[in-house]
């Protein structure tokens, strides 16, 4: 969990951009967006969950094959690809909990298991988990295979917190904010930055989910009553200057190494 803000000449060499302030940030606002989105086209637009959930994936697979084929980190193209692992994530979750009536807590342990079977596969295969260093095709396999367990997970966490065990919207962003400030100082003083990388990121989700909820529902359910469509607006906005500036900064470090 580094917090630096600029790139250097050795993260261009990675295909995930550098965890910077700037990444914890984008990463908060796509899980929202995930959340917001997904609601948004399947209810407001009329799509309805199956032509979402079919639209979303095969976005999501054309976003991965670029994602693969590139040669080294491109802010927007990653990030949109999080995007949409967001939205699939979310469906995922959904679909097992709405449509097939899975629930919260089994599919959360089931989630948590296919993570740490993931991590546990890319473990013995690269002797690592590091972030740093998903230079090869295997190793940004498991990478986005774990970024997509993650978003299940955390969809599935935060809706087990904030609507099963009854925390609400509110208490739920301040909880799981509490959580990655706490995962924060640990990485502070002195904890494993992977580790501590890989809890923030898990948390990141229902922090994102929480807030989105908050922002989108009505006030007579605990939320602001903005709407899913104006919070999916403002938050992409955002999302797209701080990619920019992200851009910005990695061509800079790139002209320095070339120089």
């Amino acid at each position: 969990m580094k917090h630096h803000l600029t790139s250097t000449p050795q993260d261009l060499l990675n295909k995930v951009p550098a965890i910077t302030l700037g990444f914890w940030l984008i990463k908060i606002m796509t899980t929202t967006v995930g959340e917001t989105v997904a609601d948004y086209l399947a209810v407001n637009a009329g799509w309805g969950q199956a032509s979402t959930r079919i639209a979303m994936g095969l976005l999501l697979l054309g976003a991965l094959t670029l994602q693969m084929r590139s040669r080294r980190c491109q802010p927007a193209l990653y990030w949109c690809t999080v995007v949409l692992v967001s939205v699939v994530g979310t469906q995922i979750t959904d679909a097992l909990t709405d449509g097939l009536g899975v629930s919260l807590y089994l599919s959360t342990g089931a989630f948590t298991v296919l993570l740490l079977l993931t991590f546990g596969l890319w473990f013995r295969s690269e002797k690592t988990l590091s972030i740093t260093t998903i230079d090869t095709p295997k190793r940004e396999t498991y990478y986005w295979l774990a970024i997509l367990c993650t978003f299940a997970l955390g969809t599935a966490a935060g809706d087990l917190a904030t609507e099963a065990i009854g925390l609400g919207f509110q208490m739920g962003v301040g909880v799981f904010g509490v959580l990655i400030a706490l995962t924060a100082l640990a990485y502070r003083m002195g904890v494993h930055p992977v580790l501590t990388f890989w809890l923030a990121y898990i948390l990141t989700r229902p922090l994102g989910a929480a807030l989105g909820d908050l922002l989108t529902q009505a006030p007579e359910y605990g939320g602001l009553g903005l709407g899913a469509q104006w919070t999916s607006v403002l938050f992409l906005s955002v999302i797209s200057a701080l990619v920019g500036l992200t851009h910005v900064q990695t061509q800079r470090a790139s002209a320095l190494a070339s120089s």
